[in-house]
C-alpha cells in the first residue's frame, strides 16, 4: 500500500472507530461487544503470527512488556466502552488527542526525559482549558455524561501509561507480537469482567451490532494497528501526529451526520482549545524558533 492512502486509511478508520463502539454495545451490551471485538482480534493476530512464524517470545521483558500493552487493551479500553455509551462517538477521539501530551508528562518520571518546556506547557494549558470546557458542556447533557467524560480521561491517561512503560521495558519485538501479547491478556480479563457483570449472551444479536464488532476486530485493531505502524516507518513523526488533529474533527462530524447526534457551540470550543494545545505541544517550539528569524527579517 502507498504511503498517502495508508495515511487516509488510518485517519478514516480512527474517526469511524467511535461510533462503531457506541453501535456494538447496542442490544448485546457494551461488555459483549468489547470481549467479542477483542476476541476476534486475538484470533486474527495469533493466526497471523502462526502465518508469518513470528513467534511469541516469554523471557521476562517480553512479559513485561505485554503486562504494558494489557494496560492499554483491557483498562482504557473497558472505561472506552463504557463511556461510549453515557456520550456522543466523536468526542472519544477529541479527548484521547490528548494522549501526547499525557505521554510526554508520563515520560518524565518512568523514562527520564527532559522537562516541560515553555511551548509544551502552553500546549497543555491549553488543551486542559479544552478539557475543563468539554467537561462543563458535559453537565448539561446529565449526570451520566459527566462521569463518562471522567471515565474517558481514565481511559486516556491508562493509554498513556501503556505506551510509556512498553517504551520503558523496551523489548525489541514486532508490533504485531506486542499486540498479540498484550490481547492474549486482555481477552481473558474482559471474559472475566462480561462474566461477572453480565454473563447473559444475546438471544439475538443486532445486525449492525454483530457488523461493528467484526469491523473493530478486524479493520479498527488488526488493520489500523498494522497501518499506523507502517506509517511510523515511512513518515516523519510530526506527520504522524497530524493525525490526532484530523481525526477529532472528523470523528465529530461522522456522529453528526451518520448517528444524529448532537454536538453544542461549547463542545465544538473545547475541541479547538485540545487540538489548539495538542498542536503547540507538538510544533510550538519550532514556532518559537522561527518568529526571531522573521522579526529580523524585518
Amino acid at each position: 500500500m502507498s504511503v498517502p492512502a495508508a495515511y487516509f486509511a488510518v485517519v478514516l478508520i480512527w474517526s469511524t472507530t467511535p461510533l462503531a463502539i457506541k453501535w456494538s454495545g447496542e442490544g448485546p451490551g457494551f461488555l459483549f461487544g468489547a470481549l467479542g471485538r477483542m476476541s476476534l482480534a486475538v484470533v486474527l493476530c495469533v493466526a497471523l503470527i502462526i502465518i508469518l512464524r513470528k513467534g511469541l517470545p516469554l523471557h521476562r521483558q517480553a512479559r513485561h512488556t505485554y503486562a504494558s500493552g494489557g494496560i492499554a487493551a483491557y483498562g482504557s479500553m473497558l472505561c472506552v466502552y463504557w463511556a461510549a455509551q453515557q456520550l456522543p462517538s466523536g468526542v472519544i477521539n477529541v479527548l484521547f488527542g490528548l494522549t501526547p501530551l499525557l505521554t510526554a508528562i508520563l515520560a518524565i518520571p518512568l523514562l527520564g526525559e527532559r522537562g516541560l518546556t515553555p511551548a509544551k506547557l502552553a500546549g497543555m494549558a491549553t488543551s486542559l482549558a479544552g478539557l475543563v470546557t468539554i467537561f462543563g458542556a458535559s453537565m448539561e447533557l446529565g449526570p451520566s455524561a459527566v462521569v463518562g467524560i471522567a471515565a474517558l480521561f481514565v481511559a486516556v491517561a491508562l493509554h498513556a501509561l501503556s505506551l510509556v512503560l512498553v517504551k520503558r521495558y523496551g523489548a525489541e519485538l514486532p508490533s504485531l507480537t506486542v499486540t498479540s501479547g498484550a490481547l492474549l491478556i486482555a481477552v481473558p480479563l474482559f471474559a472475566v469482567t462480561w462474566l461477572i457483570f453480565d454473563g447473559h449472551a444475546p438471544v439475538v444479536l443486532p445486525a449492525r451490532a454483530a457488523a461493528s464488532i467484526v469491523y473493530l476486530g478486524v479493520i479498527g485493531s488488526v488493520v489500523g494497528f498494522t497501518l499506523y505502524f507502517y506509517l511510523i516507518k515511512h513518515v516523519s513523526a510530526n506527520n504522524v501526529a497530524l493525525i490526532t488533529l484530523v481525526t477529532p474533527v472528523a470523528a465529530l462530524f461522522v456522529g453528526a451526520a451518520v448517528n444524529d447526534e448532537h454536538v453544542g457551540l461549547p463542545v465544538w470550543l473545547g475541541t479547538a482549545l485540545v487540538l489548539t494545545g495538542l498542536a503547540l505541544h507538538q510544533w510550538g517550539g519550532q514556532l518559537a524558533r522561527l518568529i526571531p528569524v522573521f522579526a529580523r527579517g524585518r
